[in-house]
């Protein structure tokens, strides 16, 4: 099952079209998308019935040009992200295997959608591929066993980071450094878990339009994986509804790089997880 928001309504994917949710349910679920994460099973037990029914057409998937992408979750309590949590990255960082989980936010007002024209700010503005988590269920002190019956499904994000703010002294500025308008993409669509044959190991990466390739990887290379994440994230506060977790990114990011790189004005930065999509991003001159 795949969900998106379009013009600000929440809506499934049928096909290469899309069924607006109020309009199909007669109103028992609402047009907002984070309403359905509240009553997560509920609705999901709907949207599979009426997906396999078919008992209403999908409009035509949209044209680039006529569609209005929002964040798949627009307003999570909760954003819950991850540093170091790939074997090449923390070495590309020249840092050692943590045994413990790196946990900053990105900021509620950050987030936006697929093809998002995001301003760059002055300083150095970093890329970050990542598979977001987003939670179905509340998990407090969870075990490994249960941990993926917590989650409503997957999305791409891009932890984008103005590295100069972030690391600015006396003590890192992770999470202000990280949540500039714009900063937490996510989309096209959220995918729930039964879509996957092994949702621990997804190819990963991002691209410039121009065809560069930045990052590749697979997620099975995290040093945390999902259960384990919500494992140690639900043992110290509760997990909602809704909530994101960014669950790190792998090795090729611009400020490891020498000389560095970092993101210009006119870049089209493209996003792809394996069996989710590609989200576009487009950053112009603030």
């Amino acid at each position: 099952m795949r969900i998106a928001t379009l013009h600000g309504r929440v809506v499934l994917r049928r096909g290469e079209g899309h069924v607006d949710v109020a309009t199909a349910s007669e109103g028992r679920f609402g047009p907002d998308p984070q309403a359905v994460y509240g009553d997560w099973e509920a609705f999901a037990s709907w949207a599979r019935a009426h997906l396999s029914g078919g008992a209403h057409m999908a409009a035509p998937a949209p044209t680039n040009t006529e569609v209005r992408w929002g964040p798949p979750v627009p307003r999570p309590a909760q954003i819950f992200a991850i540093g170091l949590n790939y074997r090449d990255h923390v070495a590309e960082s020249g840092l050692s295997i943590p045994d413990e989980l790196a946990v900053f936010t990105k900021f509620a007002s950050s987030l936006t959608g697929h093809r998002a024209r995001v301003a760059l700010p002055e300083g150095s503005v970093d890329w970050e591929a990542e598979l977001v988590v987003v939670i179905g269920r509340r998990a407090h002190h969870v075990s490994r066993a249960t941990a993926w019956s917590h989650v409503a499904g997957l999305t791409i994000g891009q932890d984008l980071s103005e590295r100069r703010l972030q690391l600015t002294g006396p003590a890192p500025q992770f999470s202000l450094g990280k949540s500039y308008p714009g900063f937490a993409p996510i989309g096209p669509e959220l995918v729930t878990v039964d879509e996957f044959d092994d949702p621990d190991d997804l190819e990963l990466g991002c691209r410039l339009e121009s065809g560069e390739v930045l990052q590749k990887s697979r997620t099975s290379q995290m040093i945390f994986d999902v259960p384990e994440l919500i494992v140690r994230l639900s043992a110290v506060c509760p997990l909602l509804p809704g909530d994101l977790v960014f669950t790190g990114t792998p090795a090729g990011v611009g400020g490891a790089r020498n000389p560095q790189e970092f993101l210009t004005p006119g870049d089209e930065l493209l996003t792809w997880i394996e069996r989710i999509g590609t989200l576009r991003t487009s950053l112009h001159a603030s």
